[in-house]
């Protein structure tokens, strides 16, 4: 763990429908895509979460939050946040990391922790706008999705994320974990390097519209070495969060 960093509860399958399960539903117009918010207590900034956009039915959105055992905002939310209670959100910010259907693909996500938050926004934004049964549009339009994870028990949106790949193979989602794989693991157990990115991304001929979101670290990393491998700079967006406290 990088010094700075909180270290942080397994978040696992991160649930999104009840305040006390980790999430806190919010209503509000829906978005196209994601973007960063931060919540409000007491008049104060008090921490920051990941907005989804056009989550669950009605013109809900969802916060989702990733608890840290010494945190302010984190275990108020997952723990004391009652249906009723109002929040206060600033934002969205970071307007520039947005992804919507008619900018096309082939679409490449990579992300690193709870930095999967933002481009799980893009993947159900990209589900519920291609219709179920059109495989041509879902076919000019395929995702790639890789995803680095301390543990399997800390894969965020797991179940949901095999769900949709299991049933739309023009999305496809690949794992690697850095720490600790489960028995008989036989995905990518490593932290995102030139080999695997080279492997799994879209060949920089496709000009892939590219969104990596995570630790300023891995961020810079995948960054640079996917311009190094002849990505479009201008087509790599990125969105990155630093240690708790510092600049971000």
């Amino acid at each position: 763990m990088a010094p700075g960093y909180r270290r942080r509860r397994p978040t696992g399958n991160a649930q999104h429908a009840h305040a006390s399960s980790g999430c806190a539903r919010l209503a509000g117009p829906p978005r196209r895509t994601a973007r960063g918010c931060s919540a409000h207590r007491s008049g104060r900034v008090s921490g920051r979460a990941q907005l989804l956009d056009r989550f669950g039915a009605g013109g809900r959105q969802a916060l989702t939050v990733e608890r840290l055992d010494d945190g302010e905002v984190s275990p108020y939310l997952t723990e004391e946040l009652r249906a009723g209670d109002k929040l206060e959100l600033r934002g969205p910010i970071g307007g520039y990391f947005v992804w919507d259907v008619p900018i096309g693909g082939p679409l490449f996500l990579v992300g690193g922790g709870s930095g999967i938050v933002p481009l799980m926004a893009m993947i159900r934004h990209r589900n519920s706008c291609l219709a179920a049964g059109d495989r041509e549009a879902r076919k000019k339009l395929p995702a790639r999705l890789l995803y680095s994870s301390r543990g399997w028990d800390e894969v965020i949106y797991r179940d949901e994320l095999a769900a949709l790949a299991a049933k739309d193979p023009t999305l496809e989602v690949v794992h690697t974990l850095t720490r600790n794989p489960p028995d008989g693991w036989t995905g990518f157990h490593r932290r995102i390097d030139r080999a695997m990115l080279d492997e799994v991304a879209w060949p920089a001929s496709d000009n892939p519209r590219v969104f990596v979101c995570g630790p300023t670290p891995l961020v810079e990393a995948v960054a640079s070495t996917l311009v190094d491998l002849g990505h479009q700079p201008a087509l790599v967006k990125t969105e990155r969060f630093g240690p708790t406290g510092g600049p971000t």
